[in-house]
């Protein structure tokens, strides 16, 4: 049962070869038997998910039907789950129970999908590794010495070794993208605005987007399905229809205009990962598209923009974490001014800690203008780079990471070398378009992605080229040994 993929599930629970109960107590003893290898669960909610699985069967037995209806799932745990430890990877908020759930929570309890628990991730989503989780690294089961990529490491790890066929995640510069290629996924970051962000406790307000993490496009289809659309309750969220996202996987690809950019082809590209991606356009003119050299001239600016930007609004986001209305607080404080500043040293890990100065620093008098001002500038060009290539081309492809991932702990000491990993990914999020990362080969044993990029709300485009991808090549079906 644990290789089936999200669509599999499907057809066998409406054909009554099995049922949601029988599946949801083997990959609940499949997680308690292979976990503690992986690190990749925070919190398992077994009998959460056999109540959820009972009612699902008995919907069923009653004549609903639904793709995710009796579906075993998880959530990262930055989405909030009422009555459950929402704890965001961090010390901060392990004693966190949210008094209500996510709307993506909501959504996918009420298409019937059962939450097996909540997985593991870098801390406050903070990270391209899962290493500065305060429950420890996650690892990767392609090779248990290298990170899964983060900060959606958790839901990557636990879908790449079948403990379940899919997970919620989120990416605000290539969280989901990132892990997916590292362990041979297929993972989508949806238009901003796509999915809400209500209950989804924010690193970066502007560039956070929930999406699904799976085995395939046809799996993410399925999951994109339904958690997207438009929420009152978030701001952010955009009023437009949600097209089925299933029924456009098999349209041809004869005429696509599929544009690569050169500058993604620079020195900093393994040679290795290059000639795969090389194999993938190949594998596409094959199948009817048309390829076409493009330019993204300010990408090299990206990158300095991003960790402007990002830690800007996370030193604001994180403001609220203070010990004194929810999460972590100091012992004995001898007046305010402790309280504060032992609960958020205490409560907080290195890694946010170095974030949230630099964000502070950006936003500070003096140097608002010459940094996040400057960075939001930026941002307006990296935006007008993609709208001009795509009144030219209909997708953009190319790497989704410049290496293979690295092993546990390589860049601890250099934070520098693991933010330069995303330099293929943030553009997506600076300019709130849709990406995905599908599985393109293996580089010494590990997993490689490449990524499309389409125009807004394009989502179904980009699960349309994965799916017939898909279709003519066995990447994604490749299996870590051991699992």
């Amino acid at each position: 049962m644990h290789q089936m993929t999200l669509a599999e599930i499907a057809r066998g629970l409406a054909d009554k070869k099995f049922s949601s109960e029988e599946l949801t107590k083997v990959l609940l003893a499949r997680i308690s038997q292979l976990d503690p290898q992986l690190n990749s669960f925070i919190s398992l909610t077994e009998e959460l998910a056999l109540e959820q699985a009972k009612a699902a069967d008995a919907r069923r037995a009653n004549g609903e039907s639904g793709a995710l209806l009796g579906a075993p799932i998880a959530h990262k745990d930055l989405f909030c789950t009422q009555g459950i430890r929402t704890s965001c990877g961090s010390k901060m908020l392990d004693n966190f129970k949210a008094p209500y759930d996510a709307t993506v929570v909501a959504k996918l309890a009420a298409a019937g999908a059962v939450t097996l628990g909540k997985t593991n991730m870098d801390e406050f989503a903070m990270g391209s590794a899962n290493e500065s989780s305060w429950y420890g690294a996650v690892k990767n089961p392609w090779n248990l010495e290298h990170v899964p990529g983060g900060s959606s490491g958790g839901s990557a790890a636990a879908v790449a070794a079948r403990l379940l066929p899919a997970a919620t995640a989120t990416d605000t510069g290539g969280s989901i993208r990132q892990p997916a290629a590292f362990t041979n996924l297929t993972g989508l970051k949806p238009t901003y605005g796509r999915v809400s962000r209500w209950g989804m406790i924010a690193y970066a307000s502007s560039l956070d987007q929930g999406g699904p993490l799976a085995r395939t496009a046809e799996d993410c289809a399925i999951m994109l399905q339904g958690m997207a659309g438009f929420d009152q309750n978030d701001s952010t969220s955009i009023d437009e229809p949600v097209p089925d996202y299933s029924a456009s996987l098999n349209e041809s690809l004869q005429g696509l205009r599929i544009g690569v950019p050169k500058e993604y082809f620079s020195a900093g590209l393994d040679p290795r990962i290059a000639e795969l991606i090389q194999n993938s356009i190949k594998e596409l003119q094959k199948l009817g598209a048309v390829i076409k050299e493009i330019s993204l001239p300010n990408m090299q600016h990206a990158i300095p923009a991003y960790y402007v930007i990002a830690p800007a609004e996370a030193s604001s986001n994180l403001s609220r974490f203070d010990g004194v209305r929810f999460g972590h607080r100091c012992e004995n404080p001898e007046n305010l001014i402790d309280l504060y500043k032992r609960s958020r040293g205490e409560g907080f890990g290195p890694e946010v800690q170095r974030r949230i100065m630099v964000g502070a620093y950006a936003l500070s008098a003096g140097y608002y203008d010459a940094y996040y001002l400057k960075a939001q500038k930026i941002r307006r060009l990296v935006k007008y780079d993609f709208m001009t290539a795509f009144n030219e081309v209909d997708i953009i492809l190319g790497p989704t990471t410049p290496n293979p991932a690295w092993k546990l702990g390589a860049k601890n000491s250099d934070p520098v070398a693991a933010y330069l990993e995303d330099v293929y990914t943030i553009t997506a999020n600076l300019a709130g378009l849709p990406g995905l990362s599908m599985p393109a080969g293996f580089v010494d044993g590990l997993p490689v992605g490449v990524q499309l990029l389409a125009p807004y709300f394009q989502e179904g485009r980009l699960l349309n080229v994965a799916h017939q991808y898909q279709l003519n090549t066995d990447w994604h079906t490749r299996t870590p040994t051991g699992f």
